[in-house]
């Protein structure tokens, strides 16, 4: 038989810390009356009494099982109280469990690296904390140790009785003559029975625990005894633990691998693996599968604890069994839109809360089809990148569905929209996810994304690295164009004579649409005859405002009109629109920007300044004053008098002072 080969130099230690029967403790935490009482925590749907998904050990005892019904539990356990999980958006509402593990994790994480594996499961990496333990305070030192890290069930210990057992586990505990494998791992131990004691005094919750050198066998570990214990699996004692270990609840050999080696190779247990060698195993399975079956029938396993307290991903979804299968395209859009709601409001709270983003929408769905053939094949997941906002997403996921439908039927060229031969399928499971979700770097806020540098109109903008979270999060609810995007711009240039009309007659700009002069574009197409005709300069050229283009009697009218308007109001109610910087000269000396006036569409797009060259227009309502004081106090200043001009502020330094104009000034690229 080949040595196992040694995983590490510096043995890990690993604990497996599992809530026993969670969401039963959850419910009676609510409602202490329950505690000591059989329990169970049923979905909500009435079929049957409700399908049962936690079970206290109390009603175990009387035979309840989580594959039964509710009806069928009361049956075997009439006296057994069914508490229904909270319901929202037509389906279970796990939230109240997320939090309640979240209080668990805080609490385990104090210790070292912590990684959620899911609402009530956790590993945590204790190799720090056990070799600090062991230099400071070792075992053997201890004067006393505690009840809760005597009741340990270290595999391999033989034991009698109970008297028996403690005295064993306390003398292995403080082994001074132990290698020192076993001397982090007791570390590990009294470690992990604190952090169990301190979950309990806390949350009021219990937890078992497995501790050992790897997360395989800390796992497996976990579940040996329960609830409230914790088991220690020392190297001498993994052989043992493995050897008669069914091959199927080992982790990813439940499924086809599993059923291949039974079928294939007759292996049962995984002590039934070590006759084959690593060669055998790769030239059947692959390298990389063979060395893992290998390497997992002698304890090996090098997977690391990832150091994650927030979930990687989040989920909702909703099964439909029998005669509540989905059959028409509109009952699917139904029900992903309300599962794409709780999508939604998840991932916002992430970001809010977190400062994450999710990139990937995926949806999955299980289903059957018009013949035997494909009751046996799979609804393929579909997955596209994630935009936010509860109707993109909703809108996406049917998406999703409609081609992962048109797949799955393939050639039977069924229908997806509509109620049309609604017998040709049927779904039985739906569920969206939201994946790769990553931290907001720090710094993406700063007011500098709102200045993307000069560009030329004909060359395309400027890709910044930052500008992921912008494909993840719009920077504002009407999708408006970025400052940067200067491509197909169009921009109207007046004379000279017809700059000074305007000046002359103080035109309100922003009044009305038909009477904006500036800052927005024009479309030419449909222009009005009693309008003033100008002509809208691209990108490649301009037109100049001719003499016998000003505006007519009636059009000097309503501008006078808007005018006398915009007297009477003070400006007291007029929101700025329009854009922060008009232009920088194109030589070094900066010049205060101008404010165009216009309806504020979309009117993020370069202008050209005297010189003929491209220069930077943004706009106000898309500035975030929150970034403002990360500059220095001048520039805040007179950042502030361009946002509120009728605040200006007088003690504005000109001259040497430095401004944010010097930043931009058009000679830098």
């Amino acid at each position: 038989m080949p040595v196992a080969r040694p995983e590490s130099s510096h043995p890990r230690i690993i604990a497996h810390v599992d809530m026993d029967c969670f969401y039963v403790q959850v419910e009676q935490r609510k409602k202490p009356e329950l505690r000591g009482l059989p329990s169970a925590v049923v979905q909500y749907n009435e079929w049957k009494g409700g399908g049962l998904i936690a079970v206290s050990y109390e009603a175990r005892g009387f035979g309840v099982k989580r594959s039964m019904r509710g009806d069928e539990a009361k049956q075997v356990c009439p006296q057994i109280h069914l508490v229904q999980v909270p319901v929202a958006r037509g389906k279970a509402d796990l939230s109240t469990y997320r939090n309640a593990g979240s209080e668990v994790v805080s609490i385990l994480a104090r210790k070292g690296r912590c990684e959620r594996a899911s609402i009530d499961e956790v590993y945590l990496d204790l190799t720090d904390a056990a070799e600090a333990m062991l230099r400071e305070n070792p075992p053997e030192s201890l004067e006393a140790v505690h009840e809760e890290v005597l009741k340990s069930h270290v595999l391999g210990l033989a034991n009698e009785d109970e008297i028996d057992k403690k005295e064993n586990v306390k003398r292995w505990m403080c082994n001074s003559d132990a290698d020192h494998r076993d001397k982090l791992l007791a570390c590990g131990a009294i470690i992990t029975a604190e952090l169990r004691m301190q979950v309990l005094m806390e949350t009021e919750f219990t937890c078992s625990a497995g501790v050992a050198h790897n997360k395989m066998l800390a796992k497996l570990a976990s579940a040996m005894n329960k609830p409230a214990q914790q088991t220690v699996v020392p190297s001498s004692s993994v052989n043992g633990l493995l050897y008669s270990f069914p091959i199927k609840k080992m982790k990813q050999l439940g499924g086809k691998l599993g059923t291949s080696l039974q079928g294939d190779l007759g292996v049962n247990t995984v002590g039934d693996l070590l006759q084959f060698s690593e060669e055998k195993l790769q030239d059947l399975y692959g390298v990389k599968t063979g060395t893992w079956l290998w390497n997992i029938a002698r304890g090996i396993s090098g997977e690391e604890v990832q150091g994650r307290l927030l979930p990687k991903s989040h989920g909702s979804g909703k099964s439909f069994p029998g005669p509540r299968a989905l059959k028409t395209a509109a009952t699917v859009q139904h029900w992903l839109n309300q599962l794409c709601d709780e999508l939604s409001e998840r991932i916002c709270r992430d970001l809010e809360e977190n400062k994450r983003t999710a990139h990937t929408l995926t949806l999955h769905a299980t289903a059957y089809g018009p013949s035997e053939r494909d009751s046996h094949k799979k609804f393929p997941s579909k997955s596209c990148p994630l935009r936010y906002g509860t109707g993109k997403i909703q809108e996406d996921a049917f998406n999703l569905f409609q081609a992962g439908l048109r797949e799955y039927l393939g050639s039977y060229g069924a229908k997806t929209q509509g109620s049309q031969h609604p017998e040709r399928w049927a779904i039985t499971g739906l569920s969206v996810s939201a994946s790769k979700i990553m931290a907001i770097p720090s710094g993406t806020c700063s007011i500098m994304k709102y200045f993307g540098g000069e560009q030329r109109c004909d060359a395309p903008a400027r890709q910044v690295e930052a500008n992921f979270i912008q494909e993840a999060v719009p920077t504002s609810p009407s999708d408006s164009k970025n400052c940067t995007e200067l491509e197909c711009c169009e921009r109207v240039e007046l004379t000279d004579n017809y700059s000074d009309y305007i000046e002359d007659n103080k035109v309100p700009m922003e009044e009305d649409k038909n009477l904006s002069l500036l800052g927005h574009e024009v479309d030419s197409s449909t222009k009005e005859a009693s309008q003033p005709h100008f002509p809208s300069e691209s990108c490649s050229g301009k037109t100049k405002v001719s003499a016998q283009e000003f505006p007519s009697e009636d059009v000097r009218h309503q501008l006078s009109t808007a005018r006398s308007k915009r007297k009477e109001q003070k400006n007291s109610a007029l929101k700025d629109q329009g854009t922060i910087l008009r232009f920088f000269k194109s030589n070094d000396q900066a010049q205060e920007p101008t404010r165009s006036q216009g309806d504020g569409s979309n009117s993020c797009n370069a202008i050209q300044n005297g010189g003929g060259r491209a220069a930077w227009s943004y706009k106000v309502d898309e500035i975030d004053e929150s970034v403002i004081a990360e500059l220095p106090e001048e520039i805040q200043a007179e950042l502030e008098s361009w946002i509120r001009p009728q605040k200006r502020a007088n003690t504005v330094k000109r001259g040497g002072a430095t401004t944010i104009a010097h930043y931009f000034s058009a000679n830098q690229k």
